[in-house]
């Protein structure tokens, strides 16, 4: 990866001015920080954030900078390795004086740097979809609340007549914490009990704490899993909600097809696995699977396709070590990655400055907009996103039939309260 140069001290008020912020007045350049995973399980999602991430700050340097100011990429490999993650975000905001940090994709990995930002104030745009529950004044959050995601799907899954729905993903807070929610709104939705798969764990009082099925990162055996689902998938009314994260998808999917489970049988319905990942699958196998994402690369747009014409003239003229230039394919973590890059120097520009707190106020402001690949995003003052939701069937080529659209949909990160608050009305 390209990493940054250090900074070039002068003297008198430019060496102030360098010791306490991102700018090297010298050559008006801003230090901008890229903070994901480059190894291990979950560099297979998150090595395309980096690319998108270089290609925007190229696309924007390229078109003046953000005040005049290039974008100066300083890349940290988090290592799929979540304390790793707190160092390099103190890296990148207490050494490097990054002005914003572009990244993290699982939630352990955002909950692992989120104290160091509000110890240092640091700016964290969060791009990947997530449980939720978290509202941070460091954190602007890109990404797909539930609401934008995991409620969408089971309503259309319920429209679609399924009675089961099983629960399965990787042992971490974003799985657990949405499938909790995914319990609770299933039940307010009529789903009894018996009709929700992958097990329930209870407090001592008895309480659910925890629904579903959970396998840890990098998991590679699913047979037994498989054949559970397949006994509960056995009246023809079922399906699975797949939380799963990084590679292990891959022997997941491999069991499903080994096992004879198709989705007209049990429709498996993804919250992680969009058309990147899909470029490392055997696509032909899961024709029909499903995917809810805030963006496909197949949106049939004026907007989207100048944007994907951008990207891949991008991919055959950059130079930065490490990137993949052959079959690659664009998903929803990648441009919402994009957009949060396009909505911070919107901020930016109108604050007129680079301070975090003036940049803060802007984007909580409301009225930051931008015109994305996937259609218009716009912070809200609780720093989520209102932006469309797509539900998709996977194709044979690895790309998504767009089969229904929620037009800008409000970000709402707290759904627990209220779900215990109406299921408990309902057993007055």
């Amino acid at each position: 990866m390209r990493k940054t140069l250090s900074c070039l001290f002068t003297v008198g008020a430019f060496m102030a001015v360098a010791v306490t912020s991102s700018l090297r007045a010298d050559d008006k350049v801003v230090k901008v920080g890229i903070l994901h995973s480059l190894s291990g399980t979950m560099a297979i999602s998150e090595t395309s954030l980096r690319d998108v991430l270089l290609f925007a700050f190229d696309e924007i340097n390229a078109s003046g900078g953000v005040m005049g100011y290039k974008i100066e990429p300083d890349i940290v490999d988090g290592a799929s390795n979540w304390p790793l993650f707190a160092e390099k975000a103190k890296q990148l905001l207490e050494e490097d004086k990054c002005a914003v940090v572009f990244g993290c994709w699982t939630s352990v990995s955002r909950k692992s740097v989120l104290p160091v930002f509000e110890k240092d104030n640091g700016m964290l745009f969060y791009p990947v979809q997530y449980e939720g529950e978290e509202l941070s004044k460091n954190i602007f959050y890109t990404a797909e609340a539930v609401n934008q995601q995991a409620t969408p799907a089971v309503d259309y899954l319920l429209d679609q007549g399924k009675k089961k729905f099983y629960l399965i993903g990787t042992d971490y807070v974003y799985p657990q914490t949405t499938n909790l929610i995914l319990y609770k709104y299933l039940l307010l939705h009529g789903v009894p009990v018996e009709n929700i798969g992958g097990g329930l764990r209870k407090d001592d009082s008895g309480k659910v704490i925890s629904a579903g099925k959970y396998v840890p990162f990098g998991h590679t055996d699913f047979q037994q899993i498989v054949a559970e689902i397949k006994q509960f998938a056995a009246s023809g009314d079922a399906c699975v909600i797949n939380t799963i994260n990084g590679d292990s998808n891959v022997p997941f999917f491999k069991e499903v097809v080994a096992a004879g489970l198709t989705p007209s049988d049990c429709p498996v319905v993804s919250f992680s696995l969009a058309e990147d990942e899909l470029r490392s699958m055997p696509t032909k196998d899961l024709v029909g699977e499903l995917g809810c994402w805030t963006y496909f690369q197949s949106i049939k747009t004026p907007g989207n396709k100048a944007f994907l014409e951008r990207w891949k003239s991008w991919l055959a003229t950059e130079s930065y070590p490490g990137v993949v230039k052959e079959k690659r394919a664009v998903d929803s973590p990648m441009v919402l990655s994009y957009d949060g890059v396009y909505l911070w120097k919107a901020a930016v520009e109108k604050a007129g400055s680079f301070d975090v707190d003036k940049v803060r106020a802007v984007l909580e402001a409301g009225g930051i907009s931008f015109a994305g690949p996937g259609g218009t995003v716009t912070m809200q003052a609780n720093h989520h996103v209102t932006k469309n939701v797509y539900i998709g069937e996977t194709k044979a080529d690895g790309q998504f039939k767009i089969i229904k659209t929620f037009d800008q949909v409000y970000g709402e990160p707290f759904l627990l309260k209220g779900l215990d608050d109406k299921l408990a009305a309902m057993s007055k």
